[in-house]
């Protein structure tokens, strides 16, 4: 007899079940692939991962008995990493439940997130292999509290471990030479899946990562000296070659420092609005002449060519302002001896240099819109992050075709120049020949760590200058190191101070006086000047920054 149609058949309830179960079983074919090692901690220890500074915790784990916690000092950001084989070129999602302050998660070379949860919060980031192993880490930030970390997800296939080193680089050349700086050149390595750094060993000291270049410049160095290098390479997979040839250079006897375009020893730099969005409209004629250099904010990105940039005049956004007005308005002020140069970036730029090609549109299509208006140079402010290899390589290249004359600024966030291994810090310092200012904008910052350890809150002297600090100890010279500040407290979401809080970090800086709890062993006299967002705020504000912070930074020694 046929079954009641309501009563399925034994082989069919069975079938159901095992599609169900296979969505509620752990481990089994339908559920996530995870190729993280002790991904939940649960072993009771930190097997499989790298965590100097962490530990392994019963306190309220997200699931099961453990968690990670690690703590950072005033010199560590208690990072915790673990490399995974993979397979090349294929797209895989990281995530992990954090907690505790600034606890970022992240893929080595690759993307990262971050957030700030008292309790547990989920991050995650999606992101495509380029190699056979990738390194994913989470680590939090200098001398805040503990923070947790729990059910580690790498979702994807897994791959086999690659243990082939990368051949030897070589052609390793040493010149460029000034009386503290020599400039390394060496010739790529190749490997299979990809070179994830190169490490630079100066005499008999240890080997120092610095990035995936194929150029980069000892600093520090004493006059009349010589000094050995050897360089290896090491893939992403963390095989390294052996290191090549032992190549000696000599530093000069106090050789001049690089051209700066003829700007004054101390400069006030500005950025004006190609567009209204509140502040003061403003042409170019308007800007007040204490501004030394004028950066034009900002570039477009050209949609027909990764790393290319156009310039589009915002004529109807500034009242009618034309562009033969715009371009004569440039001549007039650069007959007046200030500088007009072209900033690529702010907050939503999205122009990015991170391979040859994009390189190469990047400083062919920079030459282009510079020589067209005039502007001399280009201003780097691209707040969604740089990579220090192509776009080195793109900014050397437009230098040698425009001349020595060119003007190169930056203006990264507070916290891409907290350390020289991060990428805007190894950009500065590997084009640090050719580069003029680097304005680091000391706002929309929080708390971040000072050059002596100490973690200082936004908004005051000591937060400035112990922040310029950083750069000063990390490799630049004081004639390349500026002070970026808001000019009203409508011209940034926080960090705000008022000319009098601007001059007195420049005179604690340059000559040792006005300073807070933090003073530098040594005042800096030729630190370069002051910045700020922008000249269309400042008119809002009575010109108080160019008024104020202007006439002081001229008054400098």
């Amino acid at each position: 007899m046929k079954p009641p149609a309501h009563r399925p058949q034994a082989a069919v309830v069975i079938s159901l079940l095992a599609v169900v179960m296979a969505f509620l079983v752990p481990g089994s074919a339908s559920a996530a692939a995870n190729l993280v090692t002790n991904a939940g901690f649960e072993s009771g220890t930190l097997s499989g991962w790298s965590c100097p500074a962490g530990g392994v915790t019963t306190s309220a784990p997200h699931s099961g008995s453990y968690a990670l916690e690690a703590t950072p000092s005033g010199g560590d950001i208690a990072r915790c990493s673990q490399s995974i084989a993979v397979q090349p070129n294929t797209a895989y999602t990281l995530s992990a439940w954090v907690k505790g302050s600034n606890v970022y998660l992240g893929v080595d070379g690759g993307p990262s997130t971050w957030t700030t949860s008292s309790g547990w919060s989920l991050l995650t980031v999606p992101f495509t292999s380029t190699g056979s192993s990738v390194t994913i880490y989470v680590h939090s930030w200098y001398a805040l509290p503990a923070y947790q970390v729990d059910d580690v997800v790498l979702d994807g296939p897994g791959g086999t471990q690659d243990t082939t080193p990368p051949s030897t680089p070589g052609g390793l050349a040493v010149g460029s030479p000034t009386s503290s700086s020599l400039k390394l050149t060496w010739s790529a390595a190749s490997d299979a899946n990809g070179i994830d750094h190169y490490d630079v060993v100066r005499g008999t000291g240890a080997a120092q990562s610095v990035g995936n270049v194929t150029s980069w410049t000892a600093t520090g160095l004493t006059a009349s000296t010589s000094y050995s290098f050897k360089v290896r390479a090491c893939d992403t997979s963390g095989n390294c070659s052996p290191y090549g040839a032992v190549v000696s250079g000599t530093t000069s006897d106090g050789g001049t420092n690089p051209p700066v375009g003829n700007l004054p020893a101390h400069v006030l730099t500005g950025y004006w609005q190609n567009f209204s969005n509140g502040a003061t409209v403003q042409k170019i004629s308007d800007v007040p002449a204490a501004y030394d250099l004028i950066a034009v904010a900002f570039a477009d990105a050209d949609p027909s060519k990764p790393g290319g940039i156009t310039f589009n005049l915002d004529s109807a956004g500034l009242g009618g302002y034309t562009v033969a007005q715009f371009k004569a308005d440039i001549a007039a002020k650069q007959a007046a001896g200030k500088k007009i140069i072209l900033s690529v970036g702010g907050q939503n730029g999205t122009i990015s240099v991170a391979d040859p090609t994009a390189a190469s549109n990047f400083a062919s299509s920079a030459l282009s819109v510079l020589r067209e208006y005039g502007f001399d140079g280009i201003d780097i402010d691209l707040e969604n992050g740089v990579n220090a290899q192509y776009m080195g390589q793109a900014l050397q290249s437009l230098q040698s075709q425009f001349g020595s004359g060119l003007v190169i600024t930056m203006a990264p966030q507070t916290i891409d120049m907290q350390s020289t291994s991060f990428e805007y810090f190894k950009l500065a310092l590997a084009i640090k020949d050719i580069l003029t200012i680097v304005n680091v904008q000391y706002y929309n910052s929080g708390s971040m760590n000072g050059c002596d350890g100490q973690v200082y809150s936004q908004g005051s002297v000591d937060f400035i200058t112990a922040q310029a600090c950083i750069m000063l100890q990390g490799g630049l010279r004081p004639d390349q190191v500026g002070l970026g500040l808001p000019a009203s407290s409508q011209a940034a979401g926080s960090g705000y101070v008022s000319p009098t809080v601007v001059n007195n970090a420049l005179d604690c800086l340059t000559k040792g006086t006005g300073c807070g709890n933090y003073k530098p062993s040594t005042p800096w006299p030729s630190l370069r000047g002051a910045m700020t967002w922008s000249t269309n705020w400042d008119a809002s504000n009575g010109n108080q920054f160019a008024t104020q912070v202007g006439g002081h930074v001229h008054a400098l020694p």
